[in-house]
């Protein structure tokens, strides 16, 4: 059985996830913007599921966080769900606390990035980015791109971990609205499957993901000179390297 942590786990695909994965006997910890969203997952942690409590819009808390996964120890995968659609934060949320925690929580043989088939769309150009999130300089798309070449480089720069990138679809959730046409249940099957299973698919390191299935991402996503560029800004911005995953 595996210790998944699972980023944004109070609603949606993050909370779905959790209680499945607990339903098939995983350890799970979950992840609360604030100790006022613990209610809304008091029933995973009476099943046993453990907690941390951190905004992923504030850079401190980020880390702080980290250090709370770290003291619980023994991650085996980490599915990055939190997702904001629009905002200041929207690099700091969907991409800064993503490369932070990838960066400072050390051991997961697998790590799972949330994308969107709306990353095709995204911008590739990385000059007037604004990291600390006070001013909006990025559409929702562009974070997706950055946060699916973020999944490539990672399997490109750390062969020992399995990292992928998913497209859970347009779902119900209260990010994708209640006339979403695509499947919740579907929607984090794959995450589940990529984080748990020893089917050699689900081992491999490098796809991006619809419902079980690779597809291709945008180009730049797994273009090596775009990764480094976006890997340096963010190392600049945070003054933390991959470095140590190596």
């Amino acid at each position: 059985m595996a210790r998944v942590f699972i980023t944004g786990s109070t609603d949606g695909l993050g909370r779905a996830a959790a209680a499945s994965l607990l339903r098939d006997g995983h350890e799970v910890i979950v992840h609360a913007r604030s100790s006022r969203r613990i209610p809304a997952v008091q029933h995973l942690l009476d099943q046993g599921a453990q907690h941390v409590v951190g905004d992923l819009a504030i850079e401190e808390e980020v880390r702080q966080l980290a250090d709370s996964a770290v003291g619980i120890g023994g991650i085996d995968a980490v599915i990055h769900n939190a997702g904001i659609l629009n905002g200041p934060a929207l690099l700091q949320v969907n991409v800064v606390a993503p490369y932070l925690l990838t960066a400072l929580i050390p051991g997961p043989r697998r790590l799972i990035y949330l994308s969107s088939g709306m990353h095709r769309g995204g911008d590739t150009g990385l000059d007037g980015l604004d990291w600390s999130g006070r001013t909006t300089t990025a559409s929702y798309s562009t974070t997706k791109l950055h946060v699916t070449a973020l999944s490539a480089a990672v399997a490109r720069l750390v062969p020992h971990v399995a990292s992928n990138a998913v497209d859970p679809g347009w779902v119900p959730t209260r990010m994708g609205g209640r006339s979403a046409p695509d499947s919740l249940e579907l929607g984090h099957r794959t995450q589940e499957w990529l984080a748990t299973s020893d089917d050699p698919a689900a081992l491999a390191s490098g796809g991006y993901w619809y419902h079980q299935h690779r597809q291709k991402p945008h180009p730049a996503a797994t273009d090596p000179i775009f990764q480094d560029a976006l890997l340096g800004q963010l190392a600049d911005h945070t003054g933390v390297t991959l470095d140590a995953l190596r």
